[in-house]
């Protein structure tokens, strides 16, 4: 007897060609396709000419798709032999709401199949040349978020988060970037730790911008990029930069800087 099921899957950080084959085989046979905001065309455009897509993207600051009618229409759409995806950017279960997802569906009798996907902080650094470890430098890394409701502090151990043999790599954290930085400072990370923020990555439109962390924002500022961006900060943003390019913030396209760095 056929199941209601519901397939959570990582459609990784923007390139379609970082899919898994198994979300690929998915897309191409899904009767139903719920994605989010990050899901880019390239991705959709891989699935199969039946599917029907349905858009509940999120941006933060603005209205958009309650979660409590995410979650109810993935329970109305699971029927026997109905192939349905919800596709979400990066990794379902890292900042994607997953969980909570998977564990409402449960909960009301719906069987859930998770397929992983190339989380941004692993696509977005290794596109951008940056090892999340590296020998001598980093011995840890660790994911976090930067988002929080609106009008409340990031509740963060800062203390632990200060280590120089830690590489952090921060989501959704663009408005509370004052913030963060402040408090990794205060807790005792040198101000003149390597910093990156990168736009877009792993596609054709990312942006990378590096910058010691004291002065992250106002790099920013003057070369402002676009939503949304992940920031990694550690010794390891320099790991595989000649000290000479990392005396001033870069923000170009990737490909112009690979140009740049080709004929240096």
């Amino acid at each position: 007897m056929l199941e209601a099921k519901v397939h959570l899957v990582g459609a990784g950080p923007g390139d379609p060609d970082l899919l898994t084959v198994k979300a690929l085989r998915l897309l191409q046979r899904a009767d139903v396709i719920v994605y989010d905001r990050l899901v880019g065309e390239d991705v959709l455009d891989l699935a199969g000419p039946r599917a029907r897509r349905i858009f509940v993207g999120k941006t933060a600051g603005r209205e958009s798709v309650a979660q409590e009618h995410i979650n109810a229409l993935l329970l109305d759409l699971a029927r026997p032999g109905r192939l349905v995806v919800r596709l979400k950017g990066g990794d379902p279960f890292i900042f994607g709401r997953g969980g909570e997802e998977a564990d409402y569906l449960m909960a009301h009798g719906v069987s859930v199949e998770v397929v992983p996907g190339i989380t941004a902080a692993l696509g977005c650094a290794a596109s951008a040349m940056i090892p999340l470890t590296h020998r001598g430098l980093a011995t840890s890394v660790r994911f976090v978020t930067g988002h929080c409701r609106a009008g409340w502090w990031l509740d963060l151990d800062w203390s632990s988060l200060a280590d120089p043999k830690t590489t952090l790599v921060f989501y959704m954290a663009s408005l509370h970037l004052d913030e963060i930085v402040l408090h990794l400072v205060a807790a005792g990370l040198d101000p003149e730790t390597p910093a990156a923020a990168i736009s877009s990555g792993t596609t054709g439109e990312e942006r990378l911008l590096r910058a010691p962390l004291h002065a992250l924002r106002t790099a920013l500022e003057c070369r402002p990029l676009p939503s949304p961006v992940l920031f990694v900060i550690g010794p390891v943003v320099d790991a595989l930069t000649s000290k000479d390019r990392t005396k001033h913030p870069v923000a170009m396209p990737i490909g112009t800087l690979l140009a740049h760095v080709a004929h240096a």
